[in-house]
């Protein structure tokens, strides 16, 4: 990252134990007609941290932000969004938070400063202070020289830096992100994980919903995977990677020989028929690649070594290998 980009950290709350929690959700319960999309779901945030919100398509997910942000009404449960009940007070609730959307929704006939400027006044701030904060917001988006540049001269990633300075016009004591890096390249995304990581040690609570497992484990203190409108697992990304998976994985692919003439059907699925159960705690086929979950991945080391046409690679488990193992890996539309 360059210089002119590292941008000043935003004034935000204070991160203080006695804060009372942002978002407490109790027993959510939604149902259309006789489907229950939302299934007696418990979630709290603690103040000055990021929850992740993590989920196939259909999980559930995008429903209970929506009632958490008194969007949709609840069929059963409690919420308190920035201590006010919701839905019941949810419009004084969501002037306290910051969204970033999926899709941006930027105004194209205004500059970088008026989008700003015309955002802020939804929050009934007044011109003079919400001008004050715009130096801080645009540098903190590292887009100084944006300021009075139109939307469809931005780049993709820029544009998702000023949405996500747009959502911190008002100071927000919540910061709700839904998938903020979708379609960014690999350098606007370490610079969005960049700001989040500044917002986050400054005390801003952040819930976020992402699709990318290296995402939810950089910047989450907390998260919970969904399906099927229930949490089936929760906690820091470290703990739930330690009480859902084995600690080693090995991804065997390739073509299997077993010294002789590839037998038909042959390759790591032919092999793992063979070998894997023996050699490994438990194993799953996808596709060409046999994912071998292993305590002590040694013998199975040892023996690949003996397989001239196997390639493989040994790693640790993460937070995806725990996703694909409690929500299945089947495509989900």
């Amino acid at each position: 990252m360059t210089a002119a980009l590292a941008g000043p950290a935003l004034a935000t709350p204070a991160v203080s134990s006695s804060r009372p929690s942002p978002l407490l959700i109790r027993g959510l319960v939604k149902r259309y007609d006789d489907t229950e999309v939302v299934r007696g779901i418990d979630l709290e945030l603690r103040a000055g941290e990021c929850f992740t919100l993590l989920g196939p398509n259909g999980a559930g997910k995008t429903t209970t932000l929506r009632c958490a942000l008194g969007l949709t009404a609840p069929s059963a449960g409690s919420i308190r969004l920035c201590g006010e009940a919701v839905p019941e007070r949810a419009r004084e609730a969501r002037m306290r938070v910051g969204i970033v959307p999926q899709i941006d929704n930027l105004d194209p006939d205004f500059t970088c400063a008026e989008n700003l400027l015309v955002y802020g006044r939804y929050f009934g701030l007044s011109d003079a202070a919400i001008k004050a904060r715009i130096p801080a917001l645009l540098a903190f988006a590292g887009l100084e020289s944006k300021r009075d540049a139109r939307i469809q001269s931005l780049s993709g990633g820029m544009k998702r830096r000023l949405t996500l300075a747009r959502a911190l016009v008002n100071q927000p004591e919540l910061l709700v992100l839904d998938e903020p890096t979708t379609g960014l390249d690999p350098q606007a995304r370490h610079l969005i994980w960049d700001r989040l990581k500044q917002l986050i040690r400054s005390g801003t609570t952040v819930l976020l919903t992402t699709h990318f497992m290296d995402e939810a484990e950089r910047l989450s203190d907390h998260l919970a995977i969904l399906d099927n409108g229930r949490v089936l697992a929760g906690g820091s990304p470290r703990d739930v990677i330690a009480e859902h998976i084995e600690p080693q994985v090995v991804e065997v692919f390739g073509d299997w020989t077993n010294g002789h003439a590839l037998p038909a059907g042959g390759g790591a699925a032919a092999w793992a028929d063979a070998h894997a159960a023996a050699l490994s705690d438990r194993f799953e086929i996808s596709g060409e690649t046999a994912f071998c979950y292993l305590h002590d991945a040694a013998p199975l080391l040892a023996h690949l070594a003996t397989q001239p046409g196997l390639r493989y690679l040994h790693r640790p488990a993460n937070l995806e290998d725990v996703f694909l193992k409690l929500t299945g890996r089947d495509l989900r539309d």
